[in-house]
């Protein structure tokens, strides 16, 4: 399967800079499992009303690290955006400008803070070695870092403080992830209490987003891209929540793609959900066969990525791309502090 065949324009305009306000007020639109009925446009504030009693929502609650250092090595300035952990020391990290970069240069990050390049990959790669560990690397990074924001939200060089709550969910707890699972961003305690009152359960698994997730895809044709792994965790807790809401005929709504992800990693072919504590490196496309979910809440992804082919898989390839195209005459916001959709399976490819 071609990767163009998941391309689409879209104009920088309709690119989300800052997130709704309040969060369950960006708008959604119900892309209805029967292609013959249109597309509704509403509010994340609606959504108690679109799903069943015994419903369940299984969100993310990784936290997003303030992973994006500004180093100095005399006269040279370096941004580190980490990656993915190796050692309780030791990240993989996108350096920019990487062609400055040498192994074994040591860049300061603030006072008494500084890591070493031990290792140079390829497209900017470097692995770096902090001078701390563990939670003394995490209260470095709180103080130092700013929030890994993906290139197409513009700020000012620095630290913009709104985006170290806008960029985190409600739900974030264990820290570990350099990208936020965004479709979790649009939920308020309010909504939660909404829910409930409507007896939609909830439960939480982790899955620790890495910045590949987002990327476009290079390669001409998908089966040629390699999804860089994640670290995830579902609870024996967690499962047997799933488990026993699925037995009482309740449906699994995945508040992500994160989410959808690591239960289809833990699945059986039953469609049972299994405790899970390890890497994922599931790539979800058209003719993926899904075992838990039956709804999907996600945001607007961008053109030839994994999570807009994961979208298209989910939901339908052509439904999709008229869906977006809906989106785009109604001017929904794209991306992570854009809007979302509400998918239902059963369309297949």
């Amino acid at each position: 399967m071609k990767t163009a065949n998941f391309d689409f324009e879209l104009a920088n305009t309709r690119i989300a800079q800052r997130p709704a306000s309040p969060r369950d007020s960006a708008r959604l639109l119900e892309v209805p499992a029967n292609a013959a009925e249109g597309f509704r446009d509403l509010t994340v504030g609606a959504l108690p009303e679109r799903l069943n009693a015994g419903d369940l929502l299984v969100f993310n609650d990784t936290r997003v690290l303030p992973a994006r250092l500004m180093g100095r090595k005399g006269d040279l300035d370096i941004q580190m955006t980490l990656g993915a952990q190796t050692a309780p020391d030791r990240w993989r990290a996108f350096a920019k400008p990487a062609r400055k970069v040498r192994s074994r240069d040591r860049f300061e990050f603030g006072p008494g803070f500084s890591a070493r390049v031990i290792a140079l990959g390829d497209g900017g790669e470097v692995e770096l070695e902090f001078d701390r560990s563990d939670v003394h690397l995490l209260a470095a990074l709180d103080r130092f870092g700013t929030m890994p924001l993906p290139p197409y939200i513009k700020r000012d060089r620095g630290r913009d403080e709104r985006d170290f709550t806008d960029y985190q969910t409600i739900f974030a707890k264990r820290a570990g992830a350099v990208a936020a699972p965004t479709a979790g961003l649009h939920f308020t305690e309010a909504l939660l209490g909404a829910l409930h009152a409507g007896s939609v359960g909830n439960c939480a698994v982790t899955l620790h987003t890495g910045p590949g997730t987002y990327l476009p895809v290079r390669t001409e044709t998908i089966t040629d891209h390699q999804l860089a792994s994640e670290w995830g965790e579902i609870t024996e807790e967690a499962a047997r929540t799933i488990n026993a809401a699925r037995a009482r005929g309740g449906r699994i709504v995945a508040v992500g793609s994160t989410s959808l992800r690591l239960l289809e990693t833990a699945a059986a072919d039953d469609g049972t959900v299994s405790a899970f504590a390890g890497e994922t490196d599931i790539f979800v496309t058209p003719g993926f066969d899904f075992r838990v979910v039956d709804v999907l809440l996600t945001n607007f992804h961008l053109p030839r990525s994994t999570l807009f082919m994961l979208v298209c898989a989910f939901a339908g390839t052509e439904r999709m791309k008229a869906a977006y195209e809906h989106a785009k005459r109604a001017e929904y916001r794209f991306y992570s502090y854009g809007d979302c959709c509400l998918l239902y399976r059963g369309l297949g490819a």
